[in-house]
């Protein structure tokens, strides 16, 4: 079934960053598990896309995943954000262990609608649980995409060093860009420069400093952080690719 776009406005505000409405999304692909998400459509697009997916807490609507779409799409890339599988089954919560397989699914059909967009250049991603299981996929598919970006790559549980999430490292083939705070629980700065040693494709580190597993400093800078977080991932992921996504 052919993806459905709803149309709304794009405003922008030149005060700070030419802001881009999300568009609701939803795609019925056969064989595989819907795509509901938000699209983040380009004024002037370049053929490049990225895909996001949220936390295991979160969903599409994640503040920072709003933020980076806006500012990728300002640069020209289309947007999806989307719900994962197991967040269109229930509105809170977190996943399932026996569900992960079918969000990775999910995360495949939504790469999949982007390209049927037009998009040539595509980057996977997303914040946490989202991201993790980006990561398993390129490790399983290596072609799904042409790089990751990872926010907040959750490591380990909190407090839980030994419990390390990075069997699949090793065979990770797909350039990545891994965003981190230096209060993230989930993994200190020198926990993820260890990890990303595991990994043979090439793969860049942002620190951002103050920032928890939300990548915000806090509730009052939080919008504030966001937008930096955006503007470091797209300026790592052009250094990491040499200009091009």
């Amino acid at each position: 079934m052919a993806a459905r776009v709803h149309p709304g406005p794009v405003p922008a505000d030149t005060t700070r960053l030419a802001m881009i409405d999300a568009t609701p999304f939803s795609d019925d692909p056969a064989g595989r598990p819907p795509v509901r998400g938000q699209l983040y459509a380009p004024a002037t697009p370049t053929g490049e896309g990225l895909v996001l997916a949220h936390g295991a807490g979160g969903n599409a609507r994640s503040p920072v995943l709003i933020a980076v779409a806006q500012t990728f799409a300002e640069a020209g890339f289309h947007v999806l954000c989307c719900d994962l599988p197991f967040r269109q089954a229930r509105a809170s919560g977190p996943p399932s262990p026996g569900g992960a397989a079918r969000d990775r699914a999910g995360l495949e059909a939504a790469v999949q609608s982007l390209r049927r967009l037009g998009v040539a250049s595509l980057v996977l991603g997303g914040l946490s649980y989202g991201g993790r299981q980006a990561t398993m996929l390129a490790a399983d598919a290596p072609g799904t995409a042409g790089s990751l970006l990872l926010l907040s790559y959750p490591l380990h549980p909190p407090g839980r060093p030994d419990q390390a999430r990075t069997a699949h490292l090793p065979r990770l083939q797909t350039p990545a860009v891994f965003v981190s705070g230096t209060r993230d629980p989930f993994g200190s700065p020198d926990e993820l420069r260890h990890a990303l040693a595991l990994v043979p494709a090439p793969a860049t580190f942002v620190e951002i400093d103050g920032a928890g597993h939300d990548l915000s400093r806090g509730r009052r800078t939080a919008a504030e952080t966001h937008r930096e977080v955006g503007r470091r991932a797209l300026a790592a992921l052009r250094g990491l690719l040499g200009g091009g996504a």
